[in-house]
């Protein structure tokens, strides 16, 4: 096989073009070599803004408490809201038939665990409709949450299952939940017969 030969005009092309994959080899190089190393504990800390002085700091929006945390006016308040969003939005959209292996409660706020689900529920609604959730927000509250709170608080053998069963007559009872543990206290005279000492 003959050696190709390029013309002299051709080849200060090609030389042009091998220099700039060169250059442009290095540059990725440099880019692979900052990226893989460690970031920047405090990537912002250059850009502190100064405090006005006389002027007081935000107020940030308290996080939110689950409901069983809230005492007195709080925790009726936050019901009366859950109870809205519950009655106007959440039944009427995915309640779907009352039956035995769909109980539900028309007293269902007497049901603690039920509330607890509910509002637990309703944050998580909340959350992901936000903005800040992007696109797939809701589709991830139906996925993760809704299918899941629903199926705990209406199941078949769930906290519902002795209230209403069908929808033509409206039932509540609550059931008794486990009692407390039977299980003795130590005293610190069982704690020596047993070869531990108590702590001076």
């Amino acid at each position: 096989m003959d050696p190709i030969r390029v013309p002299d005009a051709d080849l200060e092309s090609i030389e042009a073009s091998v220099r700039k994959l060169l250059d442009q080899s290095a540059q990725q190089a440099r880019q692979l070599d900052s990226l893989s190393s460690a970031p920047d504990p405090m990537p912002f800390a250059g850009f502190t803004m100064p405090g006005l002085p006389g002027m007081p700091a935000p107020v940030l929006p308290p996080e939110p408490k689950p409901i069983l945390e809230l005492d007195g006016e709080d925790r009726e308040n936050e019901l009366d809201s859950l109870t809205d969003w519950v009655e106007d939005f959440l039944m009427p959209v995915y309640g779907a038939e009352i039956t035995t292996s769909a109980p539900w409660c028309e007293q269902w706020q007497e049901h603690l665990d039920v509330v607890a689900w509910l509002h637990a529920l309703w944050m998580a609604y909340q959350q992901h409709k936000d903005p800040e959730a992007g696109p797939s927000g809701m589709f991830v509250w139906h996925r993760d949450f809704l299918s899941h709170a629903m199926a705990a608080v209406r199941a078949a053998g769930g906290p519902l299952s002795a209230c209403q069963t069908d929808p033509d007559r409206p039932a509540h009872r609550l059931l008794r939940g486990p009692g407390r543990s039977t299980r003795p206290v130590a005293t610190a005279a069982d704690d020596t017969e047993h070869g531990v000492e108590a702590a001076s």
